[in-house]
């Protein structure tokens, strides 16, 4: 038989082949919308700023501690999930210091820091839980508590995203580097309204109320510094709240060893701050690109779930119908694969960051939460030595 005769019968066999392929890719049902949990957004939120200085008792210093996650059940684990659970973990240094700046901007506080852990030298200390953060939705579990034990807060803040708050600077290459002055994050609401609710709380207490707290921070500094000379000059009162019991003298020698242990612990974790300060810049151009392209997967794949539902192309059912399925299943695939990708090299490329980050700080060693403890340890211990040789020269 002639070869050049088989040729057409040999595509045709290659169509009737493909097709049922095809037809099977295009016939999948589609996979259903997830469940989405109705949220409560915050709108959009103006920063309110202080025009005056605020009054000395009402300038808390404020620590915002590094965020925590959410705990998957092991049974919602799916294989590749480990390289957005990375991704959330480095989320949780980077978000605090969004919120720090904003505080910083609203001029109504002292200083204000990012810390690894509590911190009982501060007045108020707020925490923070990641619910969901992509690039399309950001949901906070935010709980602030001041020094005597007071709850300013403890709700969830959540909103959203669009692309059209993504400029194209975002997109940057070589030639179009990121801006990250004039850059305004996609969730900025969200920062601004937990700033304006914790200054509304402040406005709600007395300036006594604010006097008393600023003594109750000193005094639980000094009994975190010495426990059995100061822990009984503090109590709780009726309703849980620490209250001065007995306050020293203003001269007394041991108050101003306190004070000064306090100095130096604070210039540690300025320093700290500074850390983390610096990751935050060094990471901030590669997780902006990440969220760009975390909200343009999510809207890639609401397309294709709606293209999906409703089942045609035009009306049409041939083959040409069904190769536009194919296409758009591929595609879709490949988009998935390289958002995998890009997460597991948004990891690679931050990794050196937060390697300095856990360095070594003035001779520390260990990761951020443990040169933390072990400063605080230093301290301690170089508190009951100058006190005992305090002690030993008021006896001589």
């Amino acid at each position: 038989m002639n070869s050049s005769r088989r040729i057409p019968s040999i595509r045709i066999l290659a169509v009737l082949l493909v097709l049922p392929l095809l037809t099977a890719c295009a016939l999948r049902e589609p996979e259903p919308e997830p469940v989405k949990r109705p949220l409560n957004l915050v709108g959009d939120v103006g920063l309110v700023q202080a025009i005056q200085i605020p009054t000395e008792s009402a300038l808390l210093e404020v620590g915002v501690q590094v965020f925590g996650t959410q705990q998957k059940e092991p049974g919602d684990y799916k294989i590749g999930d480990w390289v957005f659970d990375e991704i959330i973990q480095k989320e949780t240094q980077f978000l605090p210091h969004l919120l720090k700046n904003t505080l910083v901007d609203s001029n109504q506080w002292g200083a204000i820091r990012v810390i690894p852990e509590n911190d009982p030298s501060l007045d108020l200390i707020i925490e923070g839980q990641i619910i969901q953060s992509d690039g399309e939705t950001l949901e906070l579990q935010i709980r602030a508590t001041d020094s005597s034990g007071r709850e300013w807060l403890n709700q969830v803040y959540a909103d959203q995203s669009i692309q059209e708050e993504y400029p194209e600077s975002t997109r940057f290459t070589l030639d179009n580097t990121f801006d990250a002055i004039n850059f305004i994050d996609p969730f900025q609401d969200i920062y601004n309204r937990i700033a304006n609710d914790l200054v509304a709380v402040r406005t709600s207490l007395g300036e006594q109320q604010l006097v008393d707290l600023n003594l109750v921070t000193d005094m639980l500094y000094a009994s975190d510094l010495s426990p059995d000379t100061f822990s009984a000059s503090v109590r709780k009162n009726e309703d849980g709240l620490l209250v001065i019991d007995t306050l020293p003298s203003l001269d007394d020698p041991m108050m101003a060893r306190v004070a000064d242990m306090k100095y130096r612990h604070h210039l540690f974790i300025d320093t700290v701050d500074e850390y983390y300060q610096t990751l935050y810049k060094d990471i901030q151009p590669a997780y902006v690109l990440w969220r760009r392209y975390s909200i343009d997967q999510i809207a890639e794949v609401e397309t294709s779930r709606q293209e999906a539902s409703r089942g045609d192309y035009g009306g049409s059912s041939g083959f040409l119908s069904l190769s536009q399925r194919y296409d758009r299943f591929k595609w879709s695939k490949i988009f998935e694969r390289e958002f995998s990708d890009l997460a597991a090299g948004f990891n690679n490329e931050l990794a050196p960051a937060f390697l300095e980050l856990n360095s070594q700080v003035h001779g520390l060693t260990g990761t951020m939460e443990q040169q933390y403890r072990e400063w605080r340890g230093i301290l301690r211990s170089l508190f009951e030595l100058e006190n005992g040789e305090l002690t030993t020269d008021a006896t001589e």
